[in-house]
Parts: structure tokens; C-alpha cells; sequence
């Protein structure tokens, strides 16, 4: 029902262009599209918004604390905005019998998500976002921007290139004067600062991811109460049926776009969920494999165990009867190793006694016969002298002669 709502919304404003195809870009106020859904307080310059209120060109969208709305275009594309953010819608150029056109918004502040509609589907180049640090090309994707203070992180969420639904792959090109990054896979982020080229393609982090769906947590897209869901749908289906009739559709012409709109829609989520069942098939399918994978590794798991914890018993075992060996072993050649050091030492000191005893005692025999001798020798010849002078004393007795002779 959300998508039929939806859908039902987007057909007001198609069939509007349709009639004033001609007059749209004359006209002051430019119809771009309609508030689909909106929580908290969400106004423009001049007025606050609700649901179903009518878009025009280059009305600034701003979204309080805790707020938020979802605007359908008049080309099915939709935009949703968060918590605390300004959007502006500068260029809107749609001709709906060829799908021709061009769109252009900027985002000043806050958080906007883009899912493509229709021109994006004719010409993949014709929507793009400018933000403060450069602009974000869309080519038939959905996609999210963040706009912080000389930041903005761009996410993008799909389609990826192997969808179910046979969607065209999903691409945005961030970039600014000094380059430009590429995201071609989904849930793939980039960032830019100001004054830098943008940063290079990344997988998105879970704690990233939260940072991107906080910015959109105050808008439940188009989720209604559980008691208010039929009432307020009933009311929207009211509107819009004023809304085509003073357009100067018939009551038939309309009850043919509700119910063409209708089937295709419901023709859609059939395929959808045929494509979930299959995915679920599959799931379970893997499951299954990866059960039996899990049992088997797990009874392989307990057979290893139970051979590594023997093999762990019997190799302690042998560590232990070999450490003991080892450790006798070791003991026997420390005692055999300090007893012939022992040995050794006591030899060693013995020949060193018996060497100085050797050396001492022919050394001084040696000095003491060697150095007496000649002295000795040298004794005797100074002893000679003496001998002449006792002949003197005969000279003398001679003398003692002569005098007494003379007396």
C-alpha cells in the first residue's frame, strides 16, 4: 500500500504537467512535486508543511530537530530529508510523454536520500546534488548524503550490479575541481572536504552505517500508525481525486490510472516476493549444506581431539622418560666433568710445586759459588801490597840502626 500511495501521489502531478506541459517553466510558482510523509516540524520560508501539501521550485525545505518528510516528485523519484537539514530544489525540467528532463538540488545542511525515478531512468547523467564541497552525480541509484560543518559523506546503497529485479547498477560520482571518486558498489561510501580532491571509495562500517540511519530515524518513510493507516489513506485517496478532477479528468480516466497504477504495483511486489522466496530457498539451501558441513567438521573436531589429547598423554609421557634420562645423563657428566677438573687442578698445582722447588734450589747454589770465588781470588792479589810494605819496615829497622849508630 505504501508503494501504491506512491505512486498514486506521483500520477497527480504527472497528469498536471501533462495539462500545463507547455506553461510549467513560465509559471512563478514551478510544481515539483508533492510532501508525502512528514514527522515534527517541517516548513519552507513562508509556510509549515503537512502531508499533501504541494512542492514548488526553489522553495528551501527545512527540517527541525527530531523531523523529517519525504517529498514525491512529479517524475516518481523521492526525497527524502532528515533531522536538522535545508534543501532546496534549483532545477526542475520534466516532460512526461518522453521522460526528458533534468534535476537539480542542493543540500545545505542535514541528511537527503535519493532514490531515481523516471528522467533518471531516460538520461542516467540528469540528476545531481550539489553540496558546499563539490556535487554528487546520480545515475539511476538510491543514494544518501551527509552535510556537516567542511564534511559531506556519500553513501551509496544500490542497486548492486547482479540485482534480482534486473535494475540498472546504481553510480554516483562524488567529485569537485580537483577530482573526483567513483561508487559503483553498494553500500560503498566516499567523502570531500573543502579545499581536497574526494577521498577514495570504502566499505561503510556498521558504526557508519548507524551515523546514516540516525539522520533518518525521526521519518519512519511513509509508515503510519497502526489504528490511523485506512483513515488517512482514505483521506489521501479523497485528495488526490479532487486534486485530478479540478485538473479536468473524468472519474473514469481516473479510476484507470488508480487501477493501471494498482496493477503494476501489485505486479511488482509478486515479483518482489517471488524473488524473496527464491532467495529464501536458496538461504535454506545454504543453511543445510552448512549444517551438515558443521556436523561433520564437528564430529572430525571430537575424533582429532581425542587422538591429539592420546598423542598429547603419550608424548608427555616420553618428554618426561627422556627428561629424567637426560637429567641422569647430565648429572653423571657434570660429576665426571667437575671430578676430572678436580683431578686436573690438583696435577696442575703439584707440577707447579715441584717446578719452583727445581728451580729455586740450583739457582742459588749457582750465585753463591760464582759471586765468592772470585772475590776471594780478588782478596788475595790486593793482599800482595802488603808484603812490600813490610820490607819497608826493614828499611826502617835500617834507619833505627843508622840513628842508633850515630848516637
Amino acid at each position: 500500500m505504501k508503494k501504491i500511495l506512491t505512486t498514486l501521489l506521483s500520477l497527480l502531478f504527472l497528469f498536471n504537467v501533462n495539462s500545463f506541459a507547455s506553461e510549467t517553466l513560465s509559471i512563478e510558482k514551478q510544481l515539483v512535486g508533492i510532501v508525502g510523509a512528514i514527522s515534527g516540524t517541517v516548513k519552507t520560508e513562508t509556510r509549515e508543511l503537512k502531508t499533501g501539501d504541494k512542492i514548488y521550485l526553489n522553495e528551501t525545505i527545512v527540517a527541525g530537530a527530531s523531523s523529517g518528510t519525504q517529498i514525491l516528485l512529479l517524475d516518481q523519484s523521492t526525497f527524502t530529508i532528515g533531522e536538522d537539514s535545508e534543501v532546496v530544489m534549483d532545477t526542475f525540467i520534466y516532460d512526461p510523454a518522453t521522460n526528458d528532463g533534468k534535476i537539480v538540488a542542493s543540500v545545505k545542511q542535514g541528511s537527503l536520500k535519493v532514490i531515481s525515478g523516471l528522467i533518471s531512468k531516460k538520461n542516467p547523467d540528469a540528476l545531481t546534488v550539489e553540496v558546499p564541497e563539490g556535487t554528487l552525480g546520480s545515475r539511476g541509484t538510491e543514494f544518501q548524503t551527509i552535510v556537516s560543518k567542511g564534511k559531506t559523506d556519500t553513501l551509496l546503497i544500490g542497486p548492486g550490479k547482479n540485482n534480482t529485479l534486473g535494475m540498472r547498477p546504481g553510480v554516483v560520482l562524488v567529485g569537485n575541481s580537483l577530482g573526483s571518486t567513483l561508487l559503483d558498489n553498494p553500500y560503498s561510501m566516499a567523502s570531500m572536504t573543502k579545499n581536497k580532491a574526494p577521498g577514495q571509495a570504502k566499505k561503510i562500517t556498521k558504526n557508519q552505517l548507524k551515523k546514516f540511519n540516525k539522520k533518518m530515524r525521526s521519518l519512519k518513510v511513509a509508515k503510519l500508525s497502526g489504528g490511523e493507516t485506512k483513515q488517512k489513506r482514505k483521506a489521501l485517496k479523497k485528495e488526490l481525486r479532487k486534486e485530478l478532477k479540478s485538473l479536468g479528468l473524468d472519474k473514469k480516466e481516473i479510476k484507470k490510472i488508480i487501477k493501471t497504477n494498482i496493477q503494476k504495483d501489485k505486479k511488482k511486489k509478486i515479483a518482489i516476493k517471488e524473488n524473496n522466496k527464491k532467495k529464501k530457498k536458496k538461504a535454506k539451501a545454504k543453511n543445510k549444506k552448512k549444517n551438515k558441513k558443521k556436523k561433520a567438521k564437528a564430529k572430525n573436531n571430537k575424533k582429532n581431539k581425542k587422538k591429539k589429547a592420546k598423542a598429547k598423554k603419550s608424548s608427555k609421557k616420553k618428554k618426561k622418560a627422556v627428561k629424567k634420562k637426560s637429567s641422569k645423563k647430565k648429572k653423571k657428566a657434570v660429576k665426571k666433568k667437575s671430578t676430572k677438573k678436580k683431578k686436573k687442578a690438583v696435577k696442575k698445582k703439584s707440577k707447579k710445586k715441584k717446578k719452583k722447588v727445581v728451580k729455586k734450589k740450583p739457582k742459588k747454589k749457582k750465585k753463591k759459588v760464582v759471586k765468592k770465588k772470585p772475590k776471594k781470588k780478588k782478596k788475595v792479589v790486593k793482599k800482595k801490597k802488603p808484603k812490600k810494605k813490610k820490607k819497608k819496615p826493614k828499611k826502617k829497622k835500617k834507619k833505627k840502626k843508622k840513628k842508633k849508630k850515630k848516637k
